[in-house]
């Protein structure tokens, strides 16, 4: 019989590709590396990301095939075992709602169970998952989550406001809290200047309400869109909330270095040419170097520092 958890063990909950990087490619090494057991489920098996030109090959699960494999941990006890959920990209209603039936088992069997909800429908102003999704992330699974970590387009479309200000961020914020979300992370906001993105994080600790704010500056010359960084911030969220005792600023810190580094490695082995402007970056010319950027996950050079607001 399996007993309580005696280490930090992760439910992970979304997409896999068997080449390059996104979802649980994307998330579930970087916890490793960082001390954590990681159990994942995948919600699509695809053969690559659906950004590249040919398009892609997979498998989706389904709903009851999700609760079929959840029901195999529930027999053998090892529920019990997990301090995490995570999850990411979702493709179907009636997954997203069966989501919310396995985090209420988790809690059931560990109240103190820490839910990060990556909330992935779209970027860019683009929403990229059904749009039957928004109600049931909006409605069930957002105030189930104790983290939260969107972009600027999710938090827009579950707050149904656009972003110009960033008063308009702190009123968004502010509606996540209501709805019971501890913490808030937007992973990135175009709130920033050409050069720069803002990221910001909320957290209602037991003494108020902490706020930050933390600029990053854009890499590639604007030529180069990666795919994967979200699941990527998702997971060193997770991570180093939980390895700073809740330092949200730190937090925020060490996940933006070290997703900064990751960027910077990738780079490094895109071709000049590319990076000029003189030929178009290729999907997989594009796929995160993380394998590569172990050390800079293990230890995160922080150079960018968070504003407590």
């Amino acid at each position: 019989m399996a007993n309580g958890p005696a280490f930090n063990r992760v439910l992970s909950i979304q997409s896999h590709v068997v080449h390059g990087y996104a979802g649980n490619k994307s998330a579930v090494f970087p916890l490793q590396v960082l001390g954590f057991e990681v159990d994942q489920i995948n919600s699509v098996q695809f053969s690559n990301h659906t950004g590249y030109k040919n398009g892609f090959k997979g498998q989706v699960l389904n709903e009851t095939q999700l609760a079929e494999v959840y029901s195999g941990l529930v027999d053998n006890e090892l529920h019990k075992l997990y301090t995490h959920l995570l999850t990411g990209y979702v493709g179907n209603p009636a997954f997203l709602g069966e989501i919310a039936n396995i985090l209420k088992s988790l809690r059931a069997a560990n109240p103190k169970l820490i839910y990060v909800c990556d909330p992935v429908m779209g970027d860019d102003g683009v929403m990229y998952v059904p749009k039957e999704l928004l109600p049931i992330y909006r409605d069930e699974i957002v105030p189930l989550a104790d983290i939260i970590t969107p972009n600027q387009y999710e938090v827009e479309l579950l707050t149904g406001k656009q972003i110009k200000t960033e008063n308009d961020v702190w009123e968004a914020v502010q509606w996540f809290h209501e709805k019971g979300v501890g913490t808030v992370a937007i992973s990135s906001s175009e709130l920033g200047s050409k050069d720069t993105l803002l990221a910001f994080v909320s957290y209602r600790a037991a003494s108020g309400t902490e706020r930050y704010r933390l600029a990053i500056p854009k890499q590639g010359n604007n030529l180069v869109r990666f795919t994967g960084t979200g699941d990527l911030f998702a997971s060193l969220f997770l991570a180093h909330s939980t390895l700073t005792n809740f330092d949200m600023g730190a937090t925020l810190e060490r996940a933006i270095a070290t997703l900064q580094a990751v960027i910077t490695k990738t780079l490094s082995y895109i071709p000049e040419e590319v990076l000029q402007g003189k030929v178009a970056v290729t999907s997989q010319q594009r796929e995160l170097k993380i394998i590569q950027s172990k050390s800079d996950i293990e230890q995160p050079k922080i150079t960018l520092r968070s504003e407590k607001l």
